[in-house]
Formats: C-alpha cells, structure tokens, sequence
C-alpha cells in the first residue's frame, strides 16, 4: 500500500487526496511520471515534455483552447461543405483529438496538444458556454408563437417527446444491468436515457431548415414550433430528472422541486419589472442594462445549482422571462452572443468529443450492437413518432417523413443531456459513448432525408435564422 502526494491521480479514472491509500495493484509503473499537477504521464510521453507542460501550465491551456478551437472551425467548415451543420464537425473535432483517435495513435502528441491536467480549466469555459448559450435560447424563445398552430403541431410535439421518452425508459430494462455504474438506481438511469431519447435540438435545426431553403415554408414553421415546445419540455424534464439523481430520499426531491417551483415564481412576479425596465431603458443606457442581466443570468444559475437543478436550468428560466426583441436583448447578444459561439460552445462540443472514448466499444461486437439497438430505438422514438403522428393528422407521408426527419435532430440539447447525466455518474463512458454518437448520427441524417424526400414546392426564402 503507498500515499500518492497531494493532488496526484493515478491513470485511468479514478482520483486519490493526499491521505487517499492507493490499492497495491494502483497501475503506476516505473516509466509513470507522477507531476505535482496531478498529472501521470503514461509510458511514451517524453520526460521534457511532461516536464514542460507542468513548468508552464497557462502555456498548457492556452495551447490546448487554440488546438481544440482550430480544429473545430477546420472540421466545422468541412462539414458545412458536405451539407451537414457544423456542431457534428465540432464534436468530431473532439473525438479525434480525444482518446479515440489521437490518444489512441499517438498518446505522446496527445498530451502534448490537450494534457489531461487541462481538462478541468478547459470544462469551465465549456460550462459556462453553455450557459449563456441556454440562457440565450430562452431569450430567443417567443412562447406567443405557440399560439394558434393548431391540434397538428400539438400533437406532433407531444408525440415527439412522450414515445422517444417512453422507449427509452423501456429500453432502460434491458440496458441497466449491463450499462448503469454502480450505486445508481434504475428510476434515476431510465429518466435520464428517456430524456436523451426525446430531445430536439432547436439552434441546430433551424440552421438546417435555412440551409434546405426551408425556414420559412409551412413545414419548416410547423416543426420549429414543434421544436420550440420540445425545447422548454425538454429543459424541465432534465431539470426533473436531475432533482431525483441528486436527491437522497422522496424529502430530498420534494424539497428540490418545491424550491425550484419558488424560484420559477419569483422570476414570473419579477418578470413584469424585468420588462418594462427593458423595454423603456434608454439607448446609451442599453449596454449598462446588458451587463447588469448577465450578472443576473449567474446568479440565477448559481441559484438553481445550489437547489440542485443545474445551472443551465435557471439561465435557460431567467432568458425565458425577458423580452428578446427588445434593443437590451439585441446588446447581450452582441455581448454574449459572438464569444459564445466563437469560442465557448466549440469548446463545450470538443469538450464532449474528449470525453468519449470509442476504445471503450473496441472491436466488442455485443456492444456495437448495443450502439445500433440505442440508435434503432431513438430514430424509431423521435422520428417515427413525429411521423406517424403528422401522417394521422392528414399530413402527406412525404410531408410527414421531413417532419420526423427535422425532429429527429438533437445536436447541441443532447449533449447537454448526456455531459449532465455523465458528471451526475448517472452513465456509464460506455453508454456515454454510445449516446454521443447516436446524437451524431441522428443529426447528420436529417438534412439529407429531407431533400430525399423534398419536392421543389418545398423550398421557400431564406430567413435569417434564431440568433441563438
């Protein structure tokens, strides 16, 4: 039995404090380099190098923002080329930098490029990312346009979230022995492969209906209503699921809910000032305002992680009750708005790429099957849902297939899902791997089923889309 040093982790997952004993079989050999970071360099990482990385940390992550932001804007570009939106370029991005590829063929380079003691300075810029990038897209989201569109996108968007999310609890029976760690309860592990099931990705799909010429046809409008609905039902759905995976006991969640329930009525009794101090703020005191509403967009997700729903639930709530389309609205997003997208999102995708590691599914045929089973069940949830439900309302089947096709798009929400149930420990990396690309795959399909399906008719001018 030995005491690793203060900070010190051992290779692989598993991470020891200063009187941490380390077990005798702790894979520590003698070519291991052990940093005062907490970093073990594995065997083939160049003692110069290592020596480098721990004498020079801001070079470190500075480096490593650089590499993972370049390489996303490179792959994200190529993508765009082939037709596909740039989020799958960026988390390709970061599966090929990760321990799948790059990390896999030349460790060395890898921890060179994006050292593993960087991973945590690189997931605050990630997480803050996608809390502004959540808090703009409850900005964005104008509830009005929910009104009068009918029993069609009604039914639609309630069918593409209660059939992925019951398939998915059901799939949960057959997957919760093989895949839930240990310790985790099925109630909590089902929830959370329901939720990941029945996401729809709104940004992402509305920069697909603009590049399909298809953002302002009646379909087009139909499903970003459906999606528009998805995406609040999809946030208090996580935020739900979340409560019962962090509390203890049925007083723990009843706790969380009833503050979570107090915090989202304070923000109603607030919203009316909230408006009217926007909306009639004058225009060289609209920066100030700004500002002033990002502090309180920190605040409100500081509030909500210490209730225990995640912070991006209380930015998403705090978006959601302000005005977007007033000129306050318009400077956050020249605020926060740029740096989001330039920078922190690529981040937060790269981050997600790192974090899967497709070694883990090896050359294992039970679990690429398993990989097939998840994304079988989740096109079948999302897209034959929305479908069937379009094609029971009258709709053309043609019609009806685009339909299900767009809904079936998850990109940016499904990650959020999945990096939440994996810091929860609710997922295993494996199914963790396995989601990320279902999420993927799920979006690379939708714009091309579409215009196998699309007639001429279909495409309408172009919009400018969502800003968020």
């Amino acid at each position: 039995m030995i005491i690793l040093p203060v900070g010190v982790r051992r290779r692989g997952r598993t991470s020891y404090r200063t009187t941490d004993p380390v077990p005798d079989d702790c894979p520590i050999g003698p070519g291991d380099v052990v940093l005062r970071q907490g970093l073990i360099a594995p065997p083939g990482v160049p003692r110069v190098g290592v020596m480098a990385a721990e004498a020079h940390p801001f070079a470190q992550f500075f480096l490593a923002v650089a590499v993972v932001v370049g390489a996303c804007k490179l792959t994200g570009a190529l993508v765009r080329r082939l037709g596909q939106p740039a989020v799958i370029g960026e988390i390709s991005a970061g599966i090929l930098l990760g321990p799948s590829v790059l990390g896999a063929l030349w460790p060395a380079g890898r921890q060179w490029l994006v050292a593993d003691g960087v991973f945590g300075q690189l997931n605050v810029l990630a997480q803050l990312g996608v809390v502004l990038f959540v808090f703009l897209t409850g900005l964005e989201l104008d509830m009005r346009r929910l009104a009068g569109r009918g029993r069609l996108a009604v039914a639609v968007s309630h069918a593409g979230i209660v059939v992925p999310f019951v398939l998915g609890v059901l799939l949960a029976v057959l997957t919760y022995h093989r895949f839930a760690p240990p310790g985790v309860g099925y109630l909590p592990f089902a929830l959370f492969l329901g939720v990941s099931m029945s996401v729809t990705a709104l940004p992402v799909l509305a920069r697909i209906l603009l590049d399909l010429g298809m953002y302002q046809s009646r379909i087009g409008v139909l499903v970003m209503t459906c999606a528009l609905a998805g995406d609040v039902t999809a946030w208090i759905l996580l935020a739900l699921v979340t409560t019962v995976a962090n509390a203890a006991s049925l007083t723990g969640v009843l706790i969380t809910v009833v503050c979570t329930i107090v915090f989202a009525g304070l923000l109603l009794v607030l919203r009316p000032l909230l408006v009217r101090r926007v909306e009639t703020v004058r225009p060289e005191r609209a920066r100030a305002v700004a500002q002033l509403l990002l502090v309180g967009v920190l605040l409100s997700a500081t509030i909500t992680e210490w209730i225990g729903v995640r912070a991006i639930f209380g930015a998403f709530l705090f978006g959601l009750v302000l005005p977007g389309d007033s000129p306050v609205a318009q400077r956050i997003h020249g605020i926060a708005g740029n740096l989001t997208t330039t920078l922190l999102l690529p981040l937060f995708f790269a981050y997600s790429g790192l974090r899967t590691d497709l070694t883990l599914l090896g050359s294992n045929a039970g679990l690429w099957l398993w990989c097939l089973l998840i994304l079988f069940v989740s096109v079948l949830g999302k897209f034959g849902g929305s479908a069937c439900t379009a094609r029971a309302f009258g709709t053309s089947w043609r019609e009806s297939c685009q339909i299900g096709a767009l809904m079936n798009c998850r990109g940016l929400t499904e990650l959020v899902v999945l990096n939440v149930g994996l810091d929860l420990g609710v997922l295993s990396h494996e199914l963790f791997a396995m989601l990320v690309l279902m999420a993927l795959l799920s979006t690379a399909v939708a714009a091309p089923i579409v215009k196998a399906v699309s007639a001429p008719a279909d495409v309408a001018t172009h919009a400018p889309p969502p800003r968020s």
